[in-house]
């Protein structure tokens, strides 16, 4: 079997470190704070002085992946004698994926013989990171490059994303919500579920007053979702809120006798349109 390499991008907020011990390459999304010149990529401020700094007032603006990033990174592992599948951040969100595509197809007429893959994952933030995951034991078990493209296309639709915002300020300005429902959501101390749906976009799912309430709320589209309730995976992205991160398992370790598998911070980029205090919960589902 010809070796293949798993690529992705930092939308999957999953470390580099454990990126690189599951042997995926990845490129970086980027970003900047308004008023300042200096371009960030993802990973390259840590998240706890991102996330300070969107608390004391910055405001973040960020930037796909151009097509000309993509093909010289994979352009590398093509003239390695590597087949590459690149397995990216949903189209309904970002041109990332788009870019991806377009860097293979350019790349194909150079490199012929070569297998070039790219998968739109409809996945975002460890959402994707949970179907790389299982990308990775899957190509570990023997797949070839076509076994593991059918299995991420069968899969991604099983992959259950849901979370909850502390603020609602960050939605307002993404345009995601109006300036009016807002106001009134922080007045009355209202908090808004999101699920990512089929076609790869963030959908508001409802309301409940209070944290601690939505977070009980995503803990129970768990019990409600899961593929199977008896096991994980079960990934988490923090936006530097681990006590509510501890409140999460304790529920369901509670209900369910499980705890999670994977915390991470939700990453910069994907932090710039949630902000912090975002909580989100990922799962294989009988659906989404």
């Amino acid at each position: 079997m010809k070796n293949y390499i798993i690529f992705t991008d930092s939308a999957c907020d999953i470390p580099l470190e454990k990126l690189n011990e599951w042997g995926v390459c990845c490129c970086c999304l980027t970003f900047s704070f308004v008023g300042s010149d200096k371009n960030y990529e993802d990973y390259q401020l840590p998240q706890k002085e991102f996330y300070g700094k969107m608390r004391a007032g910055a405001i973040a603006k960020t930037s796909a992946i151009n097509v000309a990033t993509f093909k010289n990174a994979f352009r590398k592992e093509a003239e390695k004698e590597n087949d590459i599948i690149y397995i990216g951040f949903s189209s309904g969100l970002s041109t990332t994926f788009n870019s991806g595509r377009l860097a293979m197809e350019e790349l194909r007429e150079e490199f012929p013989e070569r297998k070039l893959i790219a998968v739109d994952s409809l996945c975002a933030s460890a959402g994707l990171g949970l179907l790389l995951y299982l990308a990775v034991q899957k190509k570990q078990e023997g797949a070839t490059i076509e076994e593991l493209e059918e299995f991420v296309i069968n899969k991604r639709l099983h992959i259950c994303h849901w979370f909850t915002v502390d603020d609602l300020v960050y939605l307002k300005r993404g345009g995601r919500i109006s300036p009016t429902v807002a106001l009134v959501g922080k007045v009355l101390g209202i908090k808004p579920i999101f699920h990512m749906d089929n076609e790869g976009h963030l959908i508001n799912m409802g309301k409940v007053h209070g944290r601690k309430n939505s977070i009980k709320a995503i803990a129970d589209k768990f019990g409600e979702l899961a593929e199977d309730t008896t096991k994980g995976p079960i990934f988490v992205c923090q936006g530097d809120c681990m006590d509510d991160v501890k409140l999460l398992d304790d529920m369901l370790k509670e209900k369910y006798g499980l705890s999670i598998d994977m915390t991470v911070y939700t990453g910069t980029v994907i932090g710039s349109h949630s902000g912090p205090n975002t909580l989100s919960i990922f799962f294989v589902g009988k659906e989404r």
